[in-house]
């Protein structure tokens, strides 16, 4: 096995040298798409405004990032495979710099949500490419340490995401989001040209053509479906039964063609990780989690612009200290995984979050800044116990062979579960706001109202958390 081999062959310091090198331009990409995809967390209301969209409509801006992301990467479970890294890793940056020129220049709603995609087409190339490097050159006893390293990169992005989103948009506009980032993308794509170096070997495998269409159909007709329920009857583009039906089809065949094709080494995503008990549970949880912290994303600063009043620059303050707390304790955490495994770590992460959200149900127009703050932190603080124990027990369960297929499937997780996350919340927000609009009540009180069961809606769901977290186990290699 890999690991087996790490541990008998350290690699030689040229080795060593180049895989940090490897490691270090593939987090310095990584944080620049995170920071792009969560800084838009703070601008949707601005662009609400500016552009004369709803809630309904600008949420798409996040909604088609995450569903392109989770299109996109059981395809590049294929290029992992079929590609050196170095020519993923130019690919990845280059369609994430195009899509930001897109952005940048777009007259409208429409174009952004087309710079977007292409953007999300580059982050779903990078993600992947970082786990599945990472599983590749570092042996099983460090990897918690390293994953805790990785998640302070990963956890500072979305922490300055909404604060540095909100200086931006009260001093220049929401342009800027894009044109600032624009040259350090270029800088990341020029550095990867000079400087990274191979480190797979590829190898000749099938890309079955039917299961892209499938996964696109499937994944994108249940995630439109959620987001036509806050549409408002009549105004939806097609019956909300029509999308979700023939995406919940789709799905079924793209899953049985997966099923069929995986022992013959042909799946474009090979379902086989999920007979590993541990991939399956932490794949369960990461879902769960997801689909909370990327609906917290949308609906908290909706909550403290909309309803407390809030400047988009003290909204993304706000959020400032949770994003620190989660990149300060990732290294602990991961020490703690080396030292202690998964369920110790995720049982009370998993109540930290569910404790929070439930804390968050109760937000109403007079709610102190000081309780949002904390509850933000309380959730940050649950989520950095989730991450990097998931991320780590999942994928080092899996045998070397399944570690592309096995990151893959987690980033397709991620992304389609944080969409619907987002489609879901908002979607209900939006019904209640106008169901209590037509009983009376002012637009405040009635956005309240919408946050208030979208909240709770959030908050039940987490306790599924909490139930999953007893089953999480060791990985056999790490035992």
């Amino acid at each position: 096995m890999q690991n087996e081999h790490l541990a008998a062959n350290p690699p030689s310091a040229a080795d060593a040298a180049r895989n940090r090198l490897v490691i270090i331009l593939l987090l310095i990409s990584t944080f620049v798409m995170i920071l792009n995809e969560t800084a838009m967390s703070v601008a949707l209301p601005p662009l609400m405004q500016d552009l004369g969209q709803t809630a309904s409509a600008v949420q798409w801006l996040t909604t088609a990032f995450l569903l392109t992301m989770a299109v996109v990467i059981p395809i590049t479970g294929f290029l992992l495979q079929r590609f050196h890294t170095r020519t993923v890793f130019m690919l990845a940056l280059a369609f994430f710099s195009f899509g930001t020129l897109v952005c940048a220049l777009a007259p409208g709603l429409e174009m952004l949500v087309v710079g977007r995609v292409v953007q999300a087409c580059g982050t779903a190339m990078m993600l992947p490419l970082l786990m599945t490097t990472v599983m590749n050159l570092v042996p099983a006893h460090s990897r918690g340490k390293t994953m805790g390293n990785i998640s302070i990169v990963i956890s500072v992005a979305p922490a300055i995401g909404p604060t540095l989103s909100g200086v931006i948009l009260d001093l220049l506009g929401w342009r800027w989001l894009f044109i600032l980032i624009l040259p350090i993308a270029l800088a990341a794509l020029g550095l990867g040209y000079a400087k990274l170096q191979n480190v797979t070997v590829p190898k000749i495998v099938p890309l079955d053509i039917l299961s892209v269409p499938l996964s696109a159909i499937g994944f994108g007709g249940v995630v439109y479906g959620l987001s036509t329920l806050g549409e408002g009857s009549g105004e939806a583009a097609l019956p909300v039964w029509l999308p979700l039906v023939a995406g919940l089809a789709a799905l079924t065949l793209f899953i049985w063609r997966q099923i069929v094709l995986g022992p013959k080494e042909r799946a474009l995503l090979d379902l086989r990780t999920f007979t590993v008990r541990v991939f399956t549970v932490a794949v369960i949880m990461m879902a769960i989690a997801m689909m909370a912290l990327f609906g917290m994303i949308i609906l908290l600063p909706l909550y403290m612009q909309n309803v407390l009043g809030m400047a988009p620059v003290e909204s993304g303050l706000m959020l400032l200290p949770g994003g620190l707390v989660m990149g300060l304790l990732a290294p602990f955490v991961g020490r703690l995984f080396d030292a202690h495994g998964a369920r110790k770590l995720v049982i009370p992460g998993a109540i930290a979050v569910s404790s929070a959200l439930w804390i968050m149900a109760g937000f109403g127009p007079e709610t102190a800044f000081a309780l949002v703050l904390a509850s933000h932190m309380i959730l940050s603080l649950g989520l950095a116990f989730l991450f990097t124990p998931l991320f780590t027990s999942s994928l080092g369960s899996l045998p070397q062979a399944l570690y592309s297929h096995g990151s893959a499937v987690l980033g397709t997780t991620q992304q389609v579960a944080g969409a619907a996350g987002i489609a879901l919340f908002v979607s209900i927000m939006s019904l209640r706001r106008a169901d209590a609009l037509d009983k009376g009540l002012g637009p405040l009180d009635a956005t309240a109202a919408g946050l208030q069961l979208a909240f709770t809606v959030a908050a039940s769901i987490s306790l599924l958390l909490i139930v999953a977290g007893f089953f999480v186990r060791r990985p056999p290699d790490q035992a």
